[in-house]
């Protein structure tokens, strides 16, 4: 019964993501970014499956590495790691998640980077060129931005911090 009722849910996405948009797919399955069920190039809106995955996303992608490009939102479940140019959403992976631009949400793992952050990190090892607005939960945060070792308190704590950093 219960796996009856996550097919249905998951078919029923991917038929509601395929009529979003005329170019977007609603469903992906990927073994590389080069043997794909759809081009590394289509929107996905709805779900996507992943040995290693790379595509826009307006998605929940479920693998062991789960890639988006573009401007890219929704969950990203990944076994061994997620990457990003612009996301919001989820980043929830074992080892690491990466976003070279901006990253709007959660992101959980033990490693996170992002090049621009508005949310939170959770893990070890959190790491932020720049913060807009955030928080960082870990054995080691760095935010690049925060200029000053407790001098900007209580909008900022300092450029790092063990335990927890933020920027406001």
């Amino acid at each position: 019964m219960f796996k009856k009722l996550i097919l249905g849910f998951t078919m029923g996405i991917a038929f509601l993501g395929a009529h979003n948009s005329a170019e977007a797919a609603g469903f992906q399955l990927s073994l590389t970014p080069d043997i794909a069920l759809h081009a590394d190039s289509t929107p996905i809106h709805g779900v996507s499956l992943n040995i290693w995955g790379q595509n826009p996303q307006r998605a929940l992608a479920l693998g062991f590495i789960n890639g988006s490009s573009g401007d890219s939102s929704g969950v990203s479940l990944g076994l061994l790691a997620n990457y990003a140019e612009d996301y919001s959403g989820a980043h929830l992976a074992w080892f690491a998640n990466y976003a070279s631009g901006r990253f709007s949400g959660l992101q959980l793992s033990a490693f996170n980077y992002a090049s621009t952050l508005n949310g939170v990190q959770l893990g070890w090892v959190n790491f932020a060129e720049t913060v807009e607005q955030g928080l960082q939960v870990g054995l080691l945060n760095i935010m690049k931005n925060n200029v000053y070792w407790f001098g900007g308190m209580p909008n900022e704590v300092a450029p790092m911090m063990v335990l927890v950093n933020w920027h406001y």
